[in-house]
């Protein structure tokens, strides 16, 4: 396995599947035997999930909603994201813990960066909900902190499209892809991977952030085996 440790980002919408709302089931059970197949073979499995499929602040704060409240509710819809996936990860047979970043003690663990650690040592796929516990800071930004706090070997971004390309591949078809590229050139060229904050804490703390199909079956399997999928950003 080209990674020991690795922290998977899915967007909330992944979760939706052809729906327009809310989980997709059927979605949910891919990506839990996608998961699955990964952690059978000795990667150690953590995961941040958006809940943008459910609510996102910024479009609350957009009606006039307050965006401290907004991004509360945002946070929220992460813990239902993952209370989700990791019913459908069970179903399959992995153990699995969900921490929060917010307390919610009946739902989740509290985050502790220890027993986080431990957990994977032991096997176990950790979810962690709830982003970072603070407004103004996206999944992406969690996603990045989560890694470097338990110290992962990389970044996986489950996407629609299988890399980062020269302009948006679904509205542009003479746009061609990147096998890698470095944080400096994303921020010259003006690239969308992850918001600023989210992609400058990866690159000061020189964590490699690989951005790929989710939704092409058996690609987890075939990255963390060391095969050429997706884009790789690193320095």
């Amino acid at each position: 396995m080209q990674y020991k440790r690795i922290l998977l980002k899915l967007s909330g919408e992944a979760l939706m599947g052809e729906k327009q709302y809310g989980i997709d089931p059927e979605r949910l059970a891919e990506y839990a035997e996608e998961i699955k197949e990964v952690a059978d073979k000795g990667v150690e499995v953590a995961i941040v999930i958006g809940g943008g499929n459910i609510f996102r602040g910024l479009t609350g704060a957009a009606t006039g909603m307050d965006r401290v409240q907004g991004d509360h509710m945002g946070m929220l819809a992460t813990v239902i994201n993952g209370l989700a996936l990791q019913s459908a990860l069970e179903i399959t047979g992995v153990q699995t813990r969900l921490q929060s970043a917010i307390q919610i003690n009946e739902v989740a663990e509290p985050f502790i960066r220890r027993r986080a650690m431990r957990h994977l040592e032991k096997g176990r796929v950790v979810i962690f909900g709830g982003g970072t516990g603070n407004p103004y800071f996206t999944t992406d930004s969690a996603a990045v902190l989560r890694a470097i706090e338990i110290e992962a070997d990389v970044i996986l971004k489950g996407t629609r499209v299988d890399g980062i390309y020269t302009s948006d591949p679904e509205k542009d078809k003479n746009a061609t892809k990147f096998d890698t590229i470095s944080f400096a050139d994303v921020l010259l060229k003006g690239l969308k991977v992850m918001d600023t904050t989210a992609f400058t804490l990866s690159q000061e703390n020189e964590l490699p952030i690989v951005v790929f199909d989710m939704n092409k079956r058996g690609n987890l399997l075939k990255l963390v085996e060391g095969h050429n999928i997706g884009t790789v950003v690193n320095l």
